[in-house]
């Protein structure tokens, strides 16, 4: 009697992972998070970032890139075969053709942002999550970042990204 129960125990355990449709883990939503962009209005025309800078936005855009996939499951995409129509189109936060750019590189979303640089110590970073398909904006979020460190910028990625961007599911997450 005892080796019945186990097996139909194992056989209910193993159930979902055998035929129920319901039961199946759903697939993974692809995202392409571009690198996160400088915008520097006090100087007419624009300008590239400082190597400081540059090393920064980086930090960030991987700080967003794994937060993104911690907390909502998001399977990055590559962006690197699209670098050059990055270049250009954009930038991003000016030419809204992040979602066509992430629809060809196969993403259901397009995640993008910049840092608007106010002063040399207070930074405003600004991220949108956008349907590759329709190219509406799903999600938005802003903070201001009052120090210019390492550990302020990243902390500013992680907070939007909780308390804006993941407040509540990504469309086709639970």
């Amino acid at each position: 009697m005892h080796a019945r129960a186990a097996i139909l125990a194992a056989l209910l355990l193993a159930a979902p992972l055998l035929g129920d449709p319901a039961a199946r883990a759903e697939p993974a939503v692809k995202a392409a998070v571009f690198p996160v962009e400088l915008l520097d209005p006090g100087v007419v025309g624009g300008r590239k970032a400082r190597p400081e800078e540059q090393r920064r936005l980086a930090m960030v855009t991987e700080e967003l890139r794994k937060a993104l996939q911690a907390g909502a499951g998001l399977e990055p995409v590559d962006t690197a075969p699209q670098a050059a129509e990055v270049a250009k189109q954009g930038p991003l936060y000016k030419c809204d053709c992040a979602p066509a750019i992430a629809r060809t590189l196969g993403a259901d979303l397009a995640v993008n942002g910049y840092v608007e640089k106010g002063s040399n110590q207070i930074f405003n970073l600004f991220v949108t999550v956008s349907d590759a398909a329709t190219g509406k904006p799903v999600r938005a979020g802003q903070v201001v970042i009052r120090a210019d460190t390492d550990d302020t910028w990243a902390h500013a990625m992680r907070w939007v990204v909780k308390n804006r961007l993941l407040a509540e599911p990504l469309p086709k997450r639970s």
